[in-house]
């Protein structure tokens, strides 16, 4: 054979062998980009069912503690006891409504994690569970219900922002 055929031959093998590796290099690099763009999108939807939790159990702890503000606009607007229990009891029943949603995203959170926002969020609703047992004992007329239903919320609030606190510093953890 002459040395014509040879260097085609050694060239098509050549293009050959290069246009395999390149398509394998190609391969690899599809497949890693594939593989990312998956991750990402998979962070983005734990992201967002986080975000979407948080803010759900956000709001109803808003609205339990508007409920418990309004123990003292009882007091402020009302004079007669009775007037005072009849109001007391209301809210009582306002706060019972309002507690299962509370308790219900609280275990939302609780599956969304990661834990140390599923903590906080356990103890904000135990926190709303004492604030409740107080009102209650208001309600009973027990000596010093009023201060340990004020500590219970002053509780309630500290733990609703410890919450948030957390939950801004775990909305983009994995």
């Amino acid at each position: 054979m002459d040395s014509t055929v040879w260097i085609a031959i050694l060239t098509g093998g050549t293009a050959i062998l290069t246009g395999w590796v390149t398509s394998l290099g190609n391969a690899r690099a599809a497949r890693i980009q594939a593989e990312a763009s998956a991750k990402a999108q998979h962070h983005a939807q734990i992201r967002e069912a986080r975000r979407t939790a948080y803010l759900e159990f956000l709001e109803q702890a808003h609205i339990t503690g508007e409920l418990y503000y309004r123990l003292g606009d009882i007091y402020m607007q009302l004079t007669q006891p009775d007037e005072q229990l009849k109001k007391i009891q209301d809210l009582r029943i306002a706060l019972r409504d309002a507690y299962d949603p509370l308790a219900r995203c609280a275990r939302v959170v609780l599956l969304e994690g990661p834990e140390a926002i599923a903590s906080t969020a356990e103890a904000v609703k135990q926190a709303a569970t004492d604030a409740n047992g107080a009102l209650w004992e208001i309600a009973q007329d027990t000596p010093d219900a009023r201060s340990r239903f004020d500590s219970a919320h002053q509780v309630f609030r500290e733990r609703l922002q410890s919450f948030i606190e957390t939950a801004r510093a775990t909305i983009d953890s994995p």
